[in-house]
Protein backbone atom coordinates (compact mmCIF):
# COMPACT_ATOMS: atom_id res chain seq x y z
CA UNK A 1 0.00 0.00 0.00
CA UNK A 2 1.39 3.37 -0.99
CA UNK A 3 1.31 6.21 0.83
CA UNK A 4 1.53 10.43 -0.06
CA UNK A 5 2.07 12.26 3.45
CA UNK A 6 1.10 15.90 2.23
CA UNK A 7 2.60 19.13 4.53
CA UNK A 8 0.78 22.37 3.12
CA UNK A 9 1.88 22.03 -0.66
CA UNK A 10 4.81 20.05 -0.54
CA UNK A 11 4.60 16.46 -0.89
CA UNK A 12 7.67 14.32 1.78
CA UNK A 13 7.17 11.88 -0.47
CA UNK A 14 5.85 8.51 -0.90
CA UNK A 15 6.55 5.70 1.11
CA UNK A 16 5.72 2.05 1.49
CA UNK A 17 3.17 1.43 4.56
CA UNK A 18 3.57 -1.77 6.43
CA UNK A 19 0.18 -3.44 7.26
CA UNK A 20 1.67 -4.04 10.84
CA UNK A 21 2.84 -0.93 11.78
CA UNK A 22 -0.94 -0.14 11.23
CA UNK A 23 -2.24 -3.02 13.14
CA UNK A 24 0.25 -2.53 15.99
CA UNK A 25 -0.72 1.03 16.34
CA UNK A 26 -4.14 -0.09 16.55
CA UNK A 27 -3.48 -2.46 19.63
CA UNK A 28 -1.37 0.17 21.04
CA UNK A 29 -3.95 2.88 21.19
CA UNK A 30 -6.80 0.40 22.04
CA UNK A 31 -4.92 0.34 25.36
CA UNK A 32 -5.20 4.17 26.20
CA UNK A 33 -8.82 4.12 24.85
CA UNK A 34 -10.35 0.94 26.71
CA UNK A 35 -9.01 2.62 29.97
CA UNK A 36 -9.98 6.58 29.39
CA UNK A 37 -13.70 4.84 27.99
CA UNK A 38 -14.12 3.19 31.05
CA UNK A 39 -13.02 5.76 33.05
CA UNK A 40 -15.62 8.02 31.28
CA UNK A 41 -18.56 5.90 31.99
CA UNK A 42 -17.46 5.18 35.56
CA UNK A 43 -17.49 9.44 35.76
CA UNK A 44 -21.09 9.86 33.77
CA UNK A 45 -22.32 7.22 36.12
CA UNK A 46 -20.98 8.80 39.26
CA UNK A 47 -20.77 5.44 41.09
CA UNK A 48 -19.59 6.05 44.43
CA UNK A 49 -15.58 5.19 44.23
CA UNK A 50 -15.69 8.22 42.02
CA UNK A 51 -17.49 10.38 44.39
CA UNK A 52 -15.19 9.18 46.68
CA UNK A 53 -12.17 9.81 44.72
CA UNK A 54 -13.55 13.48 43.79
CA UNK A 55 -13.78 14.07 47.60
CA UNK A 56 -10.55 13.06 48.41
CA UNK A 57 -9.05 14.83 45.50
CA UNK A 58 -10.64 17.94 46.90
CA UNK A 59 -13.08 18.59 44.06
CA UNK A 60 -17.08 18.68 44.35
CA UNK A 61 -18.25 15.54 43.16
CA UNK A 62 -20.82 17.59 41.16
CA UNK A 63 -17.75 18.55 38.50
CA UNK A 64 -17.99 14.43 37.83
CA UNK A 65 -20.11 14.14 34.88
CA UNK A 66 -18.40 17.27 33.37
CA UNK A 67 -15.11 16.03 33.80
CA UNK A 68 -16.61 12.46 31.84
CA UNK A 69 -17.93 14.52 29.11
CA UNK A 70 -14.85 16.41 29.12
CA UNK A 71 -12.70 13.01 28.68
CA UNK A 72 -14.88 12.01 26.50
CA UNK A 73 -14.79 14.71 24.09
CA UNK A 74 -11.32 14.67 23.87
CA UNK A 75 -11.15 10.82 23.33
CA UNK A 76 -13.53 11.55 20.60
CA UNK A 77 -11.18 13.78 18.81
CA UNK A 78 -7.91 11.32 19.52
CA UNK A 79 -10.66 8.35 17.65
CA UNK A 80 -11.44 10.55 14.56
CA UNK A 81 -8.64 9.46 12.03
CA UNK A 82 -8.57 13.54 11.07
CA UNK A 83 -8.59 14.94 14.65
CA UNK A 84 -5.89 12.30 16.38
CA UNK A 85 -3.17 14.40 16.11
CA UNK A 86 -5.43 17.54 17.69
CA UNK A 87 -7.17 14.46 19.92
CA UNK A 88 -3.52 13.62 21.61
CA UNK A 89 -2.72 17.08 22.27
CA UNK A 90 -5.96 17.56 24.38
CA UNK A 91 -5.44 14.22 25.97
CA UNK A 92 -2.30 14.88 27.07
CA UNK A 93 -3.53 18.17 28.83
CA UNK A 94 -6.30 16.24 30.32
CA UNK A 95 -3.81 13.73 31.49
CA UNK A 96 -1.39 16.49 32.59
CA UNK A 97 -4.22 18.10 35.20
CA UNK A 98 -4.86 14.48 36.25
CA UNK A 99 -0.97 14.53 37.58
CA UNK A 100 -0.84 17.87 38.86
CA UNK A 101 -3.93 17.07 40.79
CA UNK A 102 -2.07 13.73 41.88
CA UNK A 103 0.98 15.51 42.56
CA UNK A 104 -0.68 18.26 44.91
CA UNK A 105 -2.00 15.85 47.36
CA UNK A 106 0.79 14.48 47.60
CA UNK A 107 -0.13 10.43 46.23
CA UNK A 108 2.74 7.72 45.64
CA UNK A 109 4.88 8.95 42.11
CA UNK A 110 5.12 5.53 40.28
CA UNK A 111 1.26 4.28 41.27
CA UNK A 112 -0.80 7.74 41.46
CA UNK A 113 1.54 10.65 40.30
CA UNK A 114 2.89 9.10 36.72
CA UNK A 115 0.04 6.89 35.81
CA UNK A 116 -1.73 10.08 33.51
CA UNK A 117 1.82 10.15 31.31
CA UNK A 118 1.88 6.06 31.19
CA UNK A 119 -1.23 6.69 29.39
CA UNK A 120 -0.41 9.39 27.75
CA UNK A 121 2.96 7.33 26.48
CA UNK A 122 0.68 5.02 25.25
CA UNK A 123 -1.95 7.18 23.02
CA UNK A 124 0.63 8.74 21.85
CA UNK A 125 2.97 6.12 20.60
CA UNK A 126 -0.33 3.78 19.58
CA UNK A 127 -0.66 7.07 17.07
CA UNK A 128 2.45 7.61 15.67
CA UNK A 129 2.90 3.97 14.56
CA UNK A 130 -0.74 4.48 12.54
CA UNK A 131 -0.30 8.11 11.29
CA UNK A 132 2.10 8.62 8.92
CA UNK A 133 1.28 12.55 9.00
CA UNK A 134 2.60 12.32 11.97
CA UNK A 135 5.67 10.79 11.67
CA UNK A 136 6.49 13.01 8.82
CA UNK A 137 6.51 15.60 10.61
CA UNK A 138 8.74 14.23 13.42
CA UNK A 139 11.20 12.92 11.08
CA UNK A 140 11.00 15.82 8.80
CA UNK A 141 14.86 17.06 7.81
Amino acid sequence: MQASVRLGNSTLGTTRRPKWRLRAGIAVSALPVSFLLFDCVIKLIKIQPVVESFTQLGYPDALARGVGLLELACLALYLLPRTAILGAIVLTGFLGGAMATHLRIADPLFSHILFPAYVGVLVWGGLLLRDDTLRALLWRR
